[in-house]
């Protein structure tokens, strides 16, 4: 890589700002830069991303990883049908589309039908579907579009038969979650309050409302049927049940997997919201109901899951039904199809797909390709097949679809890939922790790369928010491994792979031991021979990105490169923008003065040493990302790039009309990952191998 000499490093103002928490004064030089859209952080982001971007395309070996990329994404992606009448509506993008489109096909035929293609809405194919929802019969459908990676969407309504939109659209929505009325009259969705003029992309959004959409109506007369003012960290949403008697809503308080659950008899005489379960003391799945019969996948009494019946004339724990028994497995998810419960439950952070009957006695175990992960099942209560996509590191989410009846798995479509997967090997290791936990690590590979401590190796995790990082599939992932590299996925604590409790120890006052998880995991990488410090880098996002950011900062020495993507890397301020507020849950708030101590601890942003040498850096974000607001990467690029000692570069990498990530066009994607290998290769001073 070539060296970038301190003139070259765009010029970044100190400001002189301080605020005072709890009784402490906290500098914020670069508070100014949460102005993301003011002339002089605009300016600031251009100067910055030139730099990296002349960095990049000085990489000899930078094209010929993009090139690649091409030839591995050559596949059609097909996304998790779902079904309503006789018809089954679902994502496909063809191997030259930049964008999934709409399509629906009538059950048991192949042909794919297109209903929306967003690649036509905008020439540079920034609009994306974030979501569907079809009618009970399939005659209509309901869908959301997001502009520019934005979690903001607009949604429509079409009618299948004739490709006509109807007139409705709804504007301001995030995370709708649709469920229509049995008679196709209207649906449900979550609803928010607009931000402020201006502030389209930085406001928090709190504000939020369950409220019925009736066909014909303009959105402004949308009856809201549930909503709490005082309460601003809950979420909601509502799902209409397969008889289309009942809404069942369910309750969170931000990102909590606890929720409370209420309902409406929507054919009461006076629809009412009856509270069902009134305490945020566990986690409540609704999985579907038999008349006044309601099940749950939950975990009261069983911190890994359990599935209970719950009688509605008696809906107190004691007259519940205990269905399927705690196991030592646990259960992801589940869905009630053809009066049986298919369940993804996760073994040693590897997912299993069990079948049971109404009484919970196990049918049989679904098969599957390989040892990877399951997250979603799709079915009706009155039909007999369930669908679900399978991934692992070297899979593509492959959709199978499984007869309850029959026992029978098929693909739902077949495809072929530009690559053989048993050219690829994944192992399974075991690491401790300094206080004595331990953890599995995923190490996947090619074949013929001979692992040593030259052997590049790139260290990913996430640790938070419930999350598993069971064997799944990512472009960027299955790239870095055809390339030569090995890929590392450490599945710590924070994560869901072993249930509530080792959730529970990663969140809030126990989020340093995530840190301390990961550092174990590089060393003992390095440690056990299988890479060393000048060849490991470290890579994660969002989340992930704090991560990364609060262990190169813990750790310096410990890395060859850091790849912090769209991190909340600013632990004192992340409550304040978008939807942040929302994270309290997992990360604790800063207004507490106890969790405050703890925060500031780690906080990415604020433990930059000045006149430590940090490895080569790559921080990226994107223009328009409203999940984990820009100015997180820009504060931590502009603190690393005043304390570095070290002539490693610091580089921030912008994404112009892009978000967090989804909805991003085919090309960008592949730009983005591109870059990103391109530069930890450099850094780590090693040549991605001829794949063929």
């Amino acid at each position: 890589m070539r060296r970038i000499t301190r003139d070259e490093v765009p010029e970044t103002r100190r400001g002189d700002h301080v605020d005072t928490l709890h009784g402490v004064r906290v500098p914020d030089p670069y508070r100014w830069l949460e102005d993301v859209d003011s002339d002089e952080t605009r300016a600031w982001t251009e100067a910055q991303d030139r730099l990296t971007r002349s960095v990049l395309a000085s990489i000899p070996f930078r094209d010929a990883i993009r090139t690649r990329l091409d030839a591995l994404s050559d596949i059609e992606v097909v996304g998790i049908p779902k079904e309503a009448g006789d018809r089954l509506f679902f994502t496909l993008q063809s191997p030259d589309a930049r964008q999934p489109a709409l399509h629906w096909t009538d059950v048991g035929d192949d042909e794919a039908r297109l209903l929306v293609d967003p690649e036509t809405l905008a020439d540079d194919a920034t609009i994306a579907i974030s979501g569907f929802e079809p009618s009970p019969s399939g005659r209509l459908v309901v869908y959301g579009l997001a502009e520019a990676g934005s979690d903001w969407q607009t949604w429509r309504v079409l009618d299948v038969d004739s490709g006509e939109h109807l007139p409705d659209e709804l504007t301001w929505v995030k995370f709708a979650m649709p469920s229509w009325r049995p008679d196709e009259s209207g649906f449900f969705y979550s609803g928010m309050e607009p931000p402020p003029p201006g502030e389209t992309f930085k406001a928090p959004a709190t504000k939020r409302s369950l409220r019925f959409h009736r066909l014909g109506a303009p959105q402004e007369e949308d009856a809201v049927l549930f909503e709490r003012p005082d309460e601003p960290m809950w979420l909601f949403n509502g799902r209409v049940t397969a008889d289309g008697r009942y809404l069942v809503i369910s309750i969170q308080r931000g990102t909590y997997r606890e929720n409370r659950v209420s309902y409406v008899d929507l054919e009461a005489p006076e629809p009412c919201v009856v509270d069902l379960l009134t305490e945020f003391d566990a986690a409540y799945q609704f999985l579907g109901s038999e008349d006044r019969l309601f099940f749950f996948l939950t975990t009261n009494g069983a911190p890994q899951g359990r599935i209970v019946a719950i009688d509605l004339d008696r809906p107190e724990p004691t007259e519940w039904t205990e269905v399927l028994a705690k196991t030592d497995a646990v259960l992801q998810t589940a869905a009630y199809v053809g009066r049986c419960f298919v369940v993804s439950a996760l073994d040693d952070a590897v997912t299993r797909v069990t079948v049971y009957d109404r009484a919970g006695e196990r049918l049989r175990d679904v098969d599957l390709p390989g040892e990877g992960s399951v997250d979603v099942l799709e079915g009706r209560a009155c039909g007999k097949t369930v669908r679900f996509a399978y991934a692992d590191f070297v899979h593509p989410n492959v959709v199978l679809s499984h007869d309850v009846e029959t026992g029978e798995t098929l693909p739902f479509r077949k495809t072929s890939l530009a690559y053989e997967p048993d050219a690829y090997v994944t192992e399974r290791c075991v690491v401790e922790s300094p206080d004595g936990t331990r953890f599995p690590v995923f190490l996947a590979r090619r074949r013929d790369v001979t692992v040593g401590p030259e052997t590049p190796t790139c260290l990913y995790g996430y640790g938070g928010f419930n999350h598993a990082m069971s064997p799944h599939f990512k472009i960027d992932h299955l790239s870095w491994i055809d390339l030569g590299g090995q890929l590392a996925v450490a599945c710590i604590r924070g994560g869901g792979e072993y249930g509530r409790d080792w959730h529970q120890a990663g969140a809030r006052e126990n989020r340093p031991n995530v840190f301390d998880d990961f550092i174990a995991a590089a060393e003992w990488l390095i440690e056990s021979g299988w890479t060393s410090v000048e060849k490991l880098a470290i890579y994660g996002r969002s989340n992930g990105g704090l991560l990364v950011g609060a262990c190169m900062t813990k750790r310096p020495d410990l890395y060859g490169a850091c790849l912090p993507t769209v991190g909340v890397l600013d632990m004192l301020r992340f409550h304040e923008f978008t939807v942040g507020k929302y994270w309290v849950s997992d990360y604790g708030s800063p207004e507490n003065p106890e969790m405050f101590e703890i925060l500031r601890g780690y906080s990415p942003v604020h433990n930059v040493t000045e006149g430590t040498v940090y490895p080569p850096t790559l921080v990226a974000t994107a223009d328009h990302d409203d999940r984990v607001f820009p100015a997180h990467s820009h504060k931590f690029t502009a603190a690393l790039q005043r304390a570095q000692a070290g002539e490693g570069p610091i580089l921030l990498r912008v994404d112009v009309r892009a978000g967090h990530g989804l909805g991003k066009p085919k090309s960008k994607l592949l730009d983005e990952v591109a870059d990103r290998w391109a530069f930890a290769f450099d850094a780590l001073g090693a040549e991605p191998k001829d794949p063929s």
